[in-house]
């Protein structure tokens, strides 16, 4: 179990100068909403014991450059349970910081909603959902830290619910606490590391890394811009391939550069986001995250050569709205021979994420730019590229299918798999003669 901070200790290790916002007041009643016998007098015990009159501290704060609004849970204050003067404190911190036009950064250590004020506590879940549904329409971002214990309705508000979620290495992050959870529940699936296997969250950071962190994150999120992305420049070869074939054994070679080389090379820095909130990543196929771009921030969707998987779409998707939200342009990286086909991808839904990824792409106001620089495998590959606005390396293709089972569907012989490769017209070049990508981009001159 990771070492439970304060609310005072959270917010310490992010920012020397937070200033607390004024509380909302509500009239007082001795034994809370419901009348329960001896709740007054263990708020009491609990405001001696942590100093604090609620169970939750809200102010704004500078993260490494950055003015936030910060909301801190004190854990030892009724094991950071929400109550109504914590939903009124919740409340005017997010409006707050849509009036000043601040993101927010929840640090959560909560074990739910507080029995002692029955339905009327769990009701302030929505009333922090419909804060948070607002500061999302209102284009600023949300980075939650979850902290030991993160569980019940805090997790699936406030945690989940956030544009990016960071964990501290060790902390108890779950919907179901320890005390309600089945007995013979696995007490490792209810942890920050199988949140982030689970594509929950999106990454550890250890207690001493987080105002680094946390402090990139904000500055990259909140710096929009309406320019597209300039497509990057070509990192392999400079010639066109002269035939069908040769364009697909240059885009399949091993020593062709790959997503990675041309993120490197693209962007000074990057942030990953990872997992699509529905249980599933796809580090293998798919990279996703923000980046910076002669001092502008960038996002990126990038196929890594392997066949992109149904998490890999549904993360990308997950992107390419978020950058929409927030008016960062979008740079995709095209590589795969297509979408996974196995009947795990079936059953994970592969269809309904590529569609969810087209249509994201499709309805995406903020600029989208696309580099097709390997293999550009059918639906799967062109789920990920920009209408209007796709341009290809030379040692690439793209192609309404592989040429091998193009062949085979039209029950060609395998020595006629080169010919129909030409007859598909794959080559960069002939992509542009189509009108299906815009240019092809050479080497850095």
């Amino acid at each position: 179990m990771a070492d439970r901070l304060s609310a005072r200790e959270a917010v310490a290790l992010l920012a020397d100068d937070f200033t607390e916002l004024g509380h909302p007041t509500r009239k007082p009643s001795p034994d809370g909403p419901l009348g329960w016998p001896g709740y007054g007098a263990a708020r009491d015990r609990a405001a001696e014991r942590t100093g604090e009159r609620e169970s939750v501290i809200c102010g704004t704060a500078s993260v490494g450059g950055t003015r936030a609004v910060v909301v801190a849970f004190e854990f030892g204050f009724l094991g950071g349970s929400l109550g109504e003067r914590t939903g009124d404190r919740l409340v005017a911190a997010y409006a707050h910081a849509r009036a000043h036009r601040l993101p927010v950064v929840p640090l959560v250590a909560t074990g739910g909603s507080r029995m002692q004020e029955g339905m009327l506590a769990l009701t302030q879940l929505q009333r922090v959902a419909r804060e948070s549904a607002l500061t999302r329409e209102a284009g600023l971002p949300q980075i939650a830290v979850v902290r030991d214990p993160t569980t019940g309705g805090g997790w699936a508000t406030l945690g989940a619910g956030a544009d990016v979620v960071l964990a501290l290495p060790g902390a108890q992050v779950g919907f179901a606490g320890s005390r309600v959870r089945p007995a013979d529940a696995d007490p490792a699936a209810y942890t920050a590391e199988a949140q982030v296997a689970a594509g929950a969250a999106d990454a550890l950071v250890r207690p001493e890394e987080l105002r680094g962190t946390l402090g990139h994150w904000l500055r990259l999120l909140t710096r929009p811009s309406a320019a597209p992305v300039p497509p990057p420049p070509a990192l392999g070869r400079a010639d066109l391939p002269a035939t069908g074939w040769d364009a697909v054994r240059r885009a399949r070679s091993p020593e062709r550069p790959r997503a990675t080389a041309y993120l490197d090379a693209f962007l000074t820095s990057r942030v990953t986001i990872s997992g699509d909130r529905c249980g599933g990543t796809d580090p293998d196929g798919m990279l996703c995250g923000f980046g910076e771009h002669q001092g502008r921030t960038v996002a990126y969707a990038a196929q890594t050569g392997a066949a992109t998987r149904p998490a890999g779409y549904r993360t990308a998707a997950r992107l390419v709205r978020l950058a929409d939200r927030l008016g960062i342009p979008v740079l995709t990286l095209v590589d795969t021979p297509g979408a996974a086909n196995d009947a795990e991808a079936e059953r994970q839904g592969a269809g309904a994420a590529i569609a969810d990824l087209f249509g994201a792409v499709a309805a995406a106001r903020t600029p989208v730019t696309t580099l097709v620089v390997g293999e550009g495998g059918s639906g799967g590959a062109l789920a990920l590229a920009a209408p209007g606005n796709t341009w290809a390396t030379p040692d690439s293709y793209f192609s309404v299918i592989a040429p091998e089972l193009a062949a085979a569907i039209l029950k060609r012989p395998p020595e006629e798999v080169e010919s129909t490769a030409d007859r598909l017209r794959v080559r960069p070049q002939d992509l542009v003669e189509l009108g299906v990508v815009r240019g092809v981009v050479g080497p850095v001159a």
